[in-house]
């Protein structure tokens, strides 16, 4: 009776329980816990080995040597194999088994108890915090190298101050050896001057159960004293207060000295703006004006609060404020740079006019806007004056040119019929005179003379009609050879050789009529001019200057003339510099007229006898 019913609790204990007997380890009482972890018909009497189950070959290899040698054996957290809730994809429980030897009255082994206890959650428990721990190690060497690899010194201390870790970077810093005592060390690298207020807040934070941030000197190892940024957090773990704090140390010496120098800038900046006689003011990015200096206070009577943030539109005469302000907008819109002439009302209500320029400067704060108002009513006034004076003078200097023009050729007719009569006086009248034929040359000489300075002087006052002609890009070898055509016959007649080179400087950006003008009256001189002993040699060559501008020279062997004045005389009209050779004495003078309008000059060097050399600068 007994016997069944300790058989009957046996068998419905949740650990496995089976019994092996013989050396065959045949299968005896095996109770429900164990038939599950066997999985398979467990026949009483049938070896072990020929139903074996879930049971590896290895485990019942020791169970053959257990029988054997009579000693227990306990394997923990054994692994078997258990179908998963998807096919195909097993499991893993895991158990303790005891293997205990079973014996007769006289100690000769029986078979076999085989005691499983399932353990599966324990094992994964334990798998898991293994896991957890090899990943915390991980993370926390992850952690160090990433602190003690970043340019700062990490830190961590405790409630009372003590320095439980320092990274290696305060030993770099600070040249201290790795032995150093931290909380004894630490606080005498700090600057005298910052070491009592840095002692004081972090004592302070850390009664509090705050953290801290605050900047101070730290001695370096060369002995340099270099502003720092200590930052510290509490580790908290509520609720108990905070027992550790963890924070960084980093140097902070350039940005605190560049923001030093910003700041300096700044002042030194705004000194300067209010020391202009000119309103500044800057605006935002939408346009809005956020300063002005001490002289838009000065000139407006106003200050910046009345001004504004529109204060200098609303300064503007009202007739012109609603223009500016449209340009102003389109401008803030478009980043174009502003600017506009209009008339500004002073503190004594005066409107006076200025010039208003405005640009954007864009950077890592944004945009800005920059602008000045600049008074220059004076120089406004002054140019209308002076642009009145121009026009009346412009408007004379017309009239005068029209009336020589007229009246050079109103005293032609005169001419023509003194002409005329002196031809008949001469055919018909007769008089007794031993100088007769001499007084007739000398009148006929006086009417061709005059006839000459008539048509030089019409021709010069139409030259100088063409000195505002426009420019274009003309060819000097073409233009040379027009005006030589022109003077073929001249060229003819002095036996002239010619030596053209203008490939130096092969065109020019100037006036038609202006330079056949130049050309014409400086190769009509070199021939008039030729010496009457040899053959006229002319050289005309083209150059670029020393600062890059084409220069023409025009040389000749001819009579050559005395400068009264240096290598850059003054022509003047109806100047003539040898009286022996015919001529008006206008042809240098309007060389020289040209040259002076279109910003050049002329530069001249002769020997009496020799020649003459003309160098035409252009443009300088």
């Amino acid at each position: 009776m007994h016997d069944h019913q300790l058989q009957s609790i046996l068998r419905h204990m949740p650990a496995g329980i089976a019994t092996l007997l013989g050396p065959e380890l045949r299968y005896g009482l095996v109770n429900e816990a164990m038939q599950e972890l066997l999985g398979s018909p467990t026949p009483t009497g049938e070896p072990l080995a020929k139903h074996p189950g879930r049971l590896a070959a290895d485990l019942l290899e020791v169970m053959q040597q257990v029988y054997s040698s009579g000693r227990p054996y306990v394997a923990k957290a054994y692994a078997v194999p258990f179908p998963g809730s998807e096919k195909g994809t097993p499991t893993k429980r895991y158990f303790d088994l005891a293997l205990e030897p079973l014996t007769d009255d006289h100690n000769e082994p029986q078979g076999l108890l085989l005691f499983a206890v399932d353990v599966t959650g324990q094992e994964e428990a334990r798998q898991r915090a293994h896991e957890l721990s090899l990943e915390t190690r991980r993370l926390d060497a992850r952690l160090r190298v990433l602190t003690e690899t970043a340019p700062q010194i990490t830190f961590s201390v405790d409630a009372q101050g003590q320095y439980e870790y320092v990274s290696p970077q305060w030993y770099y810093f600070t040249g201290q050896p790795p032995k150093a005592d931290l909380n004894a060390i630490w606080p005498l690298l700090i600057h005298p001057d910052d070491r009592l207020r840095v002692l004081y807040q972090a004592d302070a934070a850390r009664e509090a159960g705050i953290g801290w941030s605050f900047e101070y000197r730290m001695r370096r190892h060369d002995g340099q004293y270099r502003w720092m940024l200590s930052r510290a957090l509490p580790e908290l773990h509520a609720p108990n207060k905070p027992v550790f704090w963890h924070g960084a140390v980093t140097e902070v010496h350039d940005q605190r000295e560049l923001a030093e120098a910003l700041r300096r800038g700044e002042t030194e900046l705004r000194f300067l703006a209010d020391s202009i006689p000119q309103l500044i003011w800057t605006a935002t990015a939408e346009g809005f004006i956020d300063y002005y200096n001490q002289h838009s206070a000065d000139y407006t009577g106003l200050s910046g609060q009345e001004l504004g943030p529109t204060g200098w539109v609303a300064l503007l005469d009202p007739t012109e404020q609603a223009a500016a302000a449209r340009r102003w907008v389109q401008c803030v819109a478009s980043g174009e740079e502003y600017e506009g002439l209009y008339r500004m009302r002073r503190h004594d209500g005066q409107y006076r006019w200025h010039i208003i320029r405005a640009r954007q400067l864009a950077d890592s704060r944004g945009p800005r806007w920059f602008g000045a108002c600049t008074d220059v009513d004076d120089q406004h006034r002054l140019r209308q004056v002076l642009q009145t004076q121009y026009d009346e003078l412009a408007r004379t200097n017309r009239d005068l040119d029209t009336f020589v023009y007229t009246a050079s050729h109103d005293l032609k007719q005169p001419l023509f019929n003194l002409r005329g009569l002196f031809d008949e006086l001469r055919r018909t009248a007769t008089f007794q005179d031993p100088e007769q034929e001499v007084l007739l040359e000398m009148v006929d000489d006086a009417l061709r003379q005059l006839d000459r300075t008539l048509q030089e002087l019409a021709a010069t006052v139409q030259d100088q009609r063409e000195l505002t002609a426009p420019t274009e890009e003309l060819n000097l070898q073409s233009v040379v050879e027009e005006v030589l055509l022109g003077l073929r016959t001249q060229v003819q007649e002095a036996q002239a050789e010619l030596e053209l080179d203008l490939t130096a400087a092969p065109t020019l950006l100037y006036g038609r009529a202006n330079l056949r003008s130049v050309l014409h009256n400086l190769l009509s001189n070199a021939l008039k001019f030729a010496h009457p002993d040899r053959p006229a040699h002319i050289r005309v060559t083209s150059s670029l200057s020393a600062t890059g501008n084409a220069q023409l020279l025009v040389q000749d062997n001819g009579l050559g003339m005395e400068l009264r004045h240096g290598p850059s005389p003054a022509f003047q009209l109806f100047e003539r510099q040898n009286p022996q050779v015919a001529g008006a004495g206008v042809g240098l003078y309007l060389v020289q007229r040209i040259l002076d309008s279109g910003g050049g000059h002329l530069e001249v060097t002769s020997t009496v006898g020799q020649g003459t050399t003309f160098v035409v600068h252009w443009f300088e």
